[in-house]
């Protein structure tokens, strides 16, 4: 079938969803990918950072076939062999006593909104069914009912109610309004994005983290870090809070924890909060998967041996350099860490985000825009310098050709 033929198939069969760029892909490996006429593109998007470990890398493939030949699933109902050590090398790797794993960042998100409301409850001694938890405009968090319901964005929330209530926006990066959001004594927990991603990769001033870190502790406030995009060595550190050492009360995590080839999550804390939910109190079906277990280990893995950190943080401040060079009217603001970038495009053109896009995967690039006027660019972190200077070539070939 010619690619037109899938995407109409798609558009018939399958339900609104995202809004895809008009190609048709069928293969990956590394950053690469190719369509389904064997075109070939450089992946920068790695699946909104879930594919840091490049696609199909085959120590994750081999895992996956490894694991997938003996038991896949028996649900939460039972111990399996691979849970225990998952759960005791992912603890170990981010320092926590406990971790509890889910299956999408959204799943996640609700988890650690769960669990921040328990310990609420049975240890600050909130009364019932008045915990507050303080959020960010702009955030990007999920696409359920309840995490909508804290968004600032219309697009995620039109229609959608009533919503779940329990929720204090406040502006990002803005401690102040953060100050006197947890005056309310109902106030349990500070949800953030150390980097708000899908918001266009907006950076928080220095210090700013660990300036709401003391201020929840000053507080009894849980401070829970989302860092389901931004961590796993995306932004040149293994988690974006490392670049003030802010130690969150509960971290989450979910897209690269898989290296891209099943849905994993994680919420990690330490006992104190964990162990608040009890038995038969939160669960999942999936959750744990002894399949998922085997994947997660080898992915973690990949980041350390490959050094897929250091190589984020290097390769990120030549590819910002050179960014920087385009001489585009066309480019408002270059902005990113590692290698989690964004162009903002100028408010005074008729040429939007979206035909930048376009003209990018002519050229051989794979990005997407946020919010219309935003183009985000994170190739997977096996990126060489060979390759990101050849794409880099034909980025700036393509502000040249508009």
């Amino acid at each position: 079938m010619k690619a037109i033929e899938y995407i109409k198939k798609e558009e018939k069969h399958g339900a609104h969803n995202y809004h895809p760029l008009p190609v048709v892909l069928k293969k990956g490996k590394g950053v690469y990918l190719w369509d389904i006429e064997g075109k070939k593109y450089f992946d920068f998007l790695s699946a909104y950072s879930a594919v840091n470990q490049g696609h199909c890398h085959p120590k994750i493939i081999k895992a996956l076939k490894n694991q997938g030949s003996k038991l896949t699933l028996t649900s939460r109902a039972f111990y399996n062999n691979m849970l225990g050590k998952f759960e005791e090398y992912i603890t170990k790797y981010f320092g926590y006593d406990k971790a509890l794993i889910m299956n999408s960042g959204a799943e996640a998100v609700e988890t650690a909104l769960k669990l921040c409301r328990k310990w609420a409850y049975k240890e600050k001694h909130i009364p019932k069914n008045k915990a507050k938890i303080i959020v960010c405009n702009g955030n990007f968090h999920g696409r359920t009912i309840t995490i909508v319901s804290m968004s600032s964005d219309p697009a995620s929330r039109n229609e959608y109610g009533p919503f779940t209530p329990g929720f204090i926006n406040i502006p990002y990066n803005n401690l102040n309004a953060l100050e006197k959001a947890c005056k309310d004594e109902n106030v349990a927990g500070f949800l953030i994005e150390p980097i708000q991603g899908e918001a266009g990769i907006f950076i928080p001033d220095d210090g700013y983290l660990k300036a709401a870190q003391d201020i929840c502790k000053k507080n009894k406030i849980l401070l829970i870090i989302d860092e389901i995009q931004t961590g796993l060595g995306r932004t040149g550190k293994l988690l974006a809070s490392n670049y003030e050492n802010v130690k969150p009360d509960i971290l989450i995590l979910g897209k690269a924890l898989s290296g891209g080839v099943l849905p994993v999550s994680a919420v990690l804390a330490n006992n104190d909060i964990m162990l608040t939910i009890k038995p038969g109190e939160h669960g999942s079906t999936y959750g744990g998967n002894p399949l998922a277990s085997k994947v997660s280990i080898e992915s973690l893995k990949i980041i350390k041996k490959e050094k897929l950190i250091k190589n984020a943080y290097k390769l990120g401040i030549i590819f910002r350099e050179s960014l920087l060079k385009i001489n585009s009217e066309l480019i408002k603001e270059i902005r990113g860490k590692g290698l989690l970038n964004a162009i903002e495009i100028s408010d005074n053109t008729n040429i939007t985000a979206w035909d930048i896009c376009l003209e990018l995967k002519n050229n051989g690039i794979l990005a997407k825009p946020t919010h219309n006027n935003i183009i985000r660019l994170a190739p997977p972190l096996v990126i060489n310098k060979k390759q990101i200077t050849k794409a880099l070539k034909l980025i700036h070939k393509t502000f040249r050709s508009l």
